[in-house]
């Protein structure tokens, strides 16, 4: 009888691979902005988002490019009662308000990236964002949240926590859905044969 294939799937990664290159732009990402330089149609928030386009063969998933997000829907009126309640109820008390924790990517933007990842054959595996104010009980922040595992439960998706609380030692951990003991080993790859940069100037 022909045996039949099971392919992996996104919660079966161990390994992600990260083209230091791109390392290095997330990096960069979360450096500018924490030290409050902003692109022209950037949310002057001392936060970094982005998205993480790839492929995956069997239990490795290949970041191919980084999409850094500029709009942060947070505070429209229209969902940030959404987003408070959340926040209000699962975050842990931070000296970041809590009406100002949290993004909500731009619908422009999401679209931007499926026609990146149609464009080049990718697809969005995953996204990042900065951790950066130590806790006693967590100083390096390099871990999900309860709120992270909230809202990344059912998305399929690997959330990449960047620890920023020291801008001079940035790493980085991948979470599938957010949880903690579901965790791949991040590799910085020496070259990115296969990487791609993206502006984002030209994918506003």
């Amino acid at each position: 009888m022909p045996t039949t294939e099971v392919r992996a799937t996104p919660a079966d990664v161990r390994e992600i691979t990260l083209p230091r290159p791109l390392f290095a732009g997330i990096a960069g990402h979360v450096v500018r902005k924490l030290t409050g330089h902003y692109i022209e149609g950037e949310v002057s928030e001392r936060k970094a988002f982005g998205l993480l386009l790839g492929r995956q063969a069997g239990t490795t998933l290949h970041v191919a490019a980084v999409l850094p997000l500029l709009a942060n829907m947070r505070r429209d009126p229209d969902i940030a009662d959404d987003m408070d309640e959340l926040v209000d109820q699962y975050a842990i008390p931070s000296e970041t308000p809590n009406d100002q924790r949290g993004w909500i990517a731009h619908p422009r933007e999401l679209m931007d990236a499926e026609d990146f990842c149609d464009e080049h054959g990718l697809a969005v595996v995953g996204n990042y964002h900065t951790h950066r104010v130590p806790w006693p009980q967590d100083p390096r922040r390099d871990t999900c949240t309860r709120l992270d595992r909230l809202l990344a439960e059912e998305s399929g998706q690997w959330v990449f926590i960047v620890s920023a609380t020291d801008l001079h030692r940035i790493t980085v951990r991948a979470f599938y859905e957010g949880q903690n003991d579901r965790e791949a080993d991040v590799r910085l790859l020496p070259a990115a044969p296969h990487a791609i940069s993206i502006d984002r100037k030209s994918h506003r």
